[in-house]
């Protein structure tokens, strides 16, 4: 459930927890951004990961307006493609297939003007040759923002739950994650950006390296960092910064593009750069179809690509 839900979110850095519109994919990321103005709407989405490895989801929503609740319902997947089976002497005995899939169902309600609380419900299984395991989760998330406000804060509490079914000889928990965004939309530009922080309940998730640690200065003289320089490389690490241009009356066109330092920083080679932790997209409307397309870069080995389409189903049938 760590793993981007769409292309818009993978252009963006992989969080987006702060933005309430109609793009129903976002309710997986937090579920209190639910909203009426995804009733109806269906996203397909498919991620071509590194090395064979696919993951993608399906997700629709629906107002039930007997409750005044907004509801979102998703199947998400994982396929780690296909493996060797070899014995302890390195016979190969056939293939074997492991993927992991999730159902999650969230409802949303507004509590006054301007607090919005919703709750997700995540059951995971896995497969992997001959074990299987089996999880249940819970994201509960809260929304703030003043009514006509350009500005917005979001609080998401996520993976409360644990393995019913463990992989091993004990349950493990889920990996919680205490999220924390604020999101601001400009007035007189088409411009929205978000900081997204993440793994606060944590405050030191950065490893020490010892090899890493050891720089050199102008004069070619060899130190180790400073806490103080760990302790701001650790504190960027909590954050994901991302923009997106609204392009249009409509906002029809988008242009996005996130930066995620744990990213970067976790999966760069020290002797050479590269694009690690920054990430790109773009978004375009063609009739009733809204697709979008993003790319995350993650190592010197590639990047991930991201392709989503969402259709409102509301528009579709009211014209057949």
């Amino acid at each position: 459930s760590a793993l981007p839900t769409n292309a818009r979110v993978t252009a963006l850095g992989g969080s987006l927890i702060a933005v309430k519109d109609d793009d129903v994919a976002l309710a997986q990321m937090n579920p209190a951004l639910a909203d009426s103005a995804m009733h109806n709407q269906i996203s397909f989405n498919h991620n071509f990961h590194f090395a064979g490895i696919n993951n993608g989801n399906v997700s629709y929503a629906r107002l039930l307006k007997k409750w005044e609740l907004m509801s979102h319902y998703a199947i998400q997947y994982v396929s780690y493609g296909d493996f060797t089976e070899t014995d302890a002497f390195g016979n190969m005995n056939g293939n074997f297939s492991a993927g992991e899939v999730a159902l999650v169902s969230g409802v949303a309600k507004q509590l006054n003007s301007r607090i919005r609380a919703g709750a997700n419900l995540k059951l995971f299984s896995g497969s992997y040759a001959t074990e299987n395991a089996l999880g249940l989760g819970l994201d509960l998330g809260f929304y703030y923002q003043n009514p006509g406000s350009v500005s917005s804060l979001a609080l998401v509490l996520k993976n409360i739950g644990a393995e019913i079914i463990p992989l091993g000889d004990s349950a493990n928990l889920l990996p919680f994650d205490l999220q924390l965004s604020i999101s601001r939309k400009l007035k007189h530009l088409p411009f929205r950006f978000s900081v997204i922080g993440h793994h606060l309940q944590n405050w030191y998730i950065r490893y020490d390296d010892p090899e890493t640690d050891i720089q050199s200065n102008i004069f070619g003289e060899v130190t180790t960092k400073s806490s103080f320089s760990k302790n701001i490389d650790n504190f960027f690490r909590h954050l994901i910064f991302n923009g997106e241009f609204l392009i249009g009356k409509r906002e029809q066109f988008r242009l996005r593009f996130g930066y995620d330092h744990l990213r970067r920083q976790e999966l760069k080679v020290s002797s050479f750069r590269s694009l690690g932790g920054f990430s790109f997209g773009v978004g375009f409307n063609i009739k009733r179809i809204k697709i979008d397309y993003g790319i995350g870069n993650y190592h010197l080995a590639g990047a991930v690509n991201h392709i989503s389409l969402r259709f409102d189903l509301n528009r579709i049938f009211s014209k057949i």
